[in-house]
């Protein structure tokens, strides 16, 4: 089992996810409004065994850099959502699709924690994570209706690409930033 680094920031701590976690990840995967942008098709979760094997296969990430932390506020304990740096699969063939050789970054805040610059604080302590740990370029795709997300990638420093397919087998706005030299 890979250890996630624990990342702090002001106002987050971006921690491992553990087992007694599952209740906060059944609310906020089962939530439509935030799925809705998530898969293809997306897909609400709809008991706490999913929520339990989710934990479980983030923590069995053996990756030297990727992993996907729970985002704790630090000031209530509460956990606000989820932050991800993992392998992005490729598009084309059949499921499951396989990776393409890229890194993305991508976040799922609970609509309770919406608006309060979580995401964005929290992105941009996994990408210079990122970089620190010799990732030469890190991307993030969005549903081409997610303007919350796509805001929060120009905000930390992502370069808008356009529209691509490369990658989960639909239309995805692009965003990427390769390690400044």
């Amino acid at each position: 089992m890979n250890r996630v680094k624990t990342l702090e920031t002001e106002r987050l701590i971006l921690r491992q996810w553990e087992p007694a976690d599952a209740d906060f990840v059944l609310d906020l995967y089962s939530r439509w409004e935030v799925q809705r942008f998530i898969g293809n098709p997306p897909q609400v979760m709809t008991d706490r065994a999913q929520a339990e094997e989710r934990i479980l296969a983030w923590r069995a990430m053996d990756h030297p850099v990727h992993a996907v932390w729970a985002v704790q506020v630090r000031a209530s304990g509460e956990l606000a959502g989820t932050l991800l740096l993992k392998s992005i699969p490729a598009s084309g063939g059949s499921l499951p699709l396989q990776p393409s050789g890229d890194t993305e970054i991508g976040w799922h805040f609970h609509p309770d924690h919406w608006g309060h610059g979580y995401a964005t604080e929290a992105a941009a302590a996994v990408l210079a994570y990122a970089f620190e740990g010799g990732l030469p370029k890190v991307v993030a795709v969005t549903a081409p209706a997610n303007t919350a997300s796509q805001n929060v990638c120009t905000r930390i420093g992502l370069v808008h690409q356009g529209q691509t397919g490369r990658y989960y087998n639909t239309l995805c706005e692009l965003f990427e930033l390769p390690v400044h030299p």
